[in-house]
């Protein structure tokens, strides 16, 4: 293998702990973990996506983004697309091999098989991998809803990645033929059919490893007086449209939700305030007087340059303007340079000045004090009680995206971000392994259960570590890879063993306690193994029982069925 890809992967496998991996495996995660970031910005388990068996035809990872969500189970895919009014979809698949060279036979194999299985009412002719049945699952319930589909049928990435440096002629020619082949199905919107060579590898690993930045124009500006905490601040207008484009818009043509994370509020849809923002900007007059009638955006960055008319930032949060932005971005086709928008950037490092800046620019919006009590405050407590931990049993509370991407003392498997922290925490104080796999549903329905003010970050951090044992079992191996969509009922099963099934205690001594007992058990690694191996026989029958009745697995583990018969199991009668 070329020795700078060889240490980016080696590299790649310790900060994900991966290296019980043999070394083909691992490029087939690191190819996979490069090209899947290239398409969604947001922090992912890389060997979440590997096919990792036989008979999977070519195909050595699989992703599938619906709606700029980045998916793989089926039964996600069916509750995506079902639950959904629009659609817009691509199939990214990766082929990767540790080979110096591109070779026209495996590229036209794999355009071979890929023509058969995409075409999933068609009988394959190979044996095929549960991994290549579970794929031609996904793409039946994304074509099951192929009206809801607004700008065109799903557009589909291959890639076939080596070690080598060079493309010849014929293999361009062969990716070409490919690319016609995969069109002629009719399927998609467009098929893409790319040679990632070991620059591009290098290229696209430091990309993904690295906060977004982007670069965008506003010439209309002030700089202003410096202030405590605050090391430069730009009070400007910019048209509209530049801003949807530079700073909003991901690779993939979809809006980057990572960047509203520090938001009070996701976007609440079109309410009055939000439907009057739009009408604005449709009205003839009045989306000229656009940047007086709205209050505008507010950036925080941690990094700034500003060269001429050019602003240049890093790592940054849209802490105020949620609404506007997402408004904005629906109506790009309508933008004129007509449209204006009052912008302010400040560049801050200070944790305490962004939190202040977020609740004092909300404070002048219609959001409650409730509201407000729910932003960063109890994040931030987090973060620093995470990262207060012993070495040993430290873990990393990810507030916004890739916070952590460029610390090389920081190992990715003991970062814990926000979906992950919510979902195992349902699980284990909330009762609700099952909800999970709904989680927009979770966060609405539990909302004033989680992440408030008052409750115990001890709690919160034996969530994290059961969380990060659970992931560390399965990533080595010691639980079969076909028990991730369990892992959450797994969590709750660990939890009614060493706790009973009674809710925490209202105590904060007690319930620290409690979470000292879970925390015992899931810091040694032999001891969390022994306890986990002692519930798999359960779950299997339980999983036998529900699959004989019809039941696939990705759905069973939804279903309020299936969470009382492990605890039937865990806690007998």
């Amino acid at each position: 293998m070329d020795i700078v890809v060889d240490s980016l992967v080696k590299k790649f496998q310790a900060d994900h702990d991966l290296s019980a991996l043999a070394e083909d495996e691992a490029f087939e995660a690191f190819a996979g973990y490069c090209v899947l970031s290239s398409f969604h910005e947001e922090a992912f388990n890389p060997d979440t996506f590997r096919m990792g068996g036989g008979n999977d035809l070519g195909i050595d990872v699989c992703g599938l983004l619906v709606n700029g969500v980045l998916l793989r189970d089926e039964v996600d895919v069916r509750a995506a697309t079902e639950q959904a009014r629009q659609l817009d979809v691509r199939i990214i698949l990766v082929q990767a091999k540790t080979s110096p060279k591109f070779e026209a036979k495996v590229l036209s194999d794999l355009a071979d098989n890929l023509a058969h299985v995409v075409v999933s009412k068609e009988k394959l002719p190979y044996p095929a991998s549960p991994d290549v049945e579970n794929l031609r699952a996904c793409l039946d319930a994304i074509y099951a809803n192929i009206a809801k589909f607004s700008g065109g049928r799903p557009k589909l990435h291959v890639a076939y990645a080596t070690t080598g440096g060079q493309v010849a002629d014929l293999i361009r020619r062969k990716a070409v033929s490919a690319e016609k082949r995969l069109m002629a199905t009719g399927l998609f919107d467009a098929a893409e059919f790319r040679c990632v060579t070991r620059d591009d590898l290098r290229d696209l690993y430091r990309r993904a490893t690295q906060a977004v930045s982007v670069v965008f124009e506003m010439p209309k500006k002030i700089s202003l007086s410096r202030m405590p905490g605050v090391k430069e601040s730009l009070l400007g207008v910019m048209p509209a449209r530049e801003l949807v484009t530079k700073v909003l818009t991901d690779p993939t043509g979809h809006i980057r939700k990572a960047l509203f994370h520090e938001n009070v509020r996701d976007f609440q849809g079109y309410n009055g305030v939000n439907a009057q923002i739009r009408d604005t900007v449709r009205d003839d007059d009045g989306h000229r007087r656009f940047a007086v009638l709205n209050n505008g955006i507010t950036i925080v960055t941690r990094n700034l340059d500003v060269v001429g008319d050019e602003v240049h930032v890093r790592d940054f949060q849209v802490v105020n303007g949620c609404q506007t932005c997402h408004v904005l971005f629906d109506e790009r086709d309508r933008l004129t340079d007509d449209v204006q928008v009052s912008v302010r950037v400040v560049h801050s490092e200070e944790e305490s000045v962004i939190a202040g800046i977020i609740a004092a620019t909300n404070r002048q919006t219609a959001v409650s004090e409730e509201d407000l009590s729910t932003r960063e405050d109890f994040h931030l407590k987090l973060e620093d009680f995470f990262a207060a931990q012993d070495p040993e049993r430290r873990l990393f509370y990810e507030r916004r995206s890739k916070q952590y991407a460029s610390r090389p003392d920081v190992e990715k498997t003991r970062v814990v971000n926000r979906t992950q922290l919510t979902r195992a925490y349902a699980a284990l104080f909330l009762g609700e392994p099952a909800a999970v796999g709904h989680y927009r549903d979770l966060t609405t329905r539990r909302r004033d259960d989680l992440f408030q003010p008052d409750q115990l970050p001890e709690l919160y951090y034996a969530a994290a570590a059961m969380h990060y044992r659970v992931e560390w079992l399965l990533r080595t191996r010691r639980l079969l890879p076909r028990l991730r969509p369990v892992r959450y009922h797994l969590m709750t099963a660990l939890r009614w063993r060493v706790l009973g099934a009674a809710p925490v205690a209202s105590h904060p001594r007690r319930a620290v306690e409690q979470g000292r007992r879970l925390l015992d058990l899931v810091w040694e690694p032999g001891k969390a193994e022994q306890a986990v191996l002692k519930i798999v026989p359960d779950l299997n029958r339980i999983i036998e029982r529900e699959e004989a009745a019809g039941v696939p697995l990705g759905e069973m583990v939804r279903n309020r069925r299936f969470a009382d018969a492990v605890r039937a199991a865990v806690l007998p009668m």
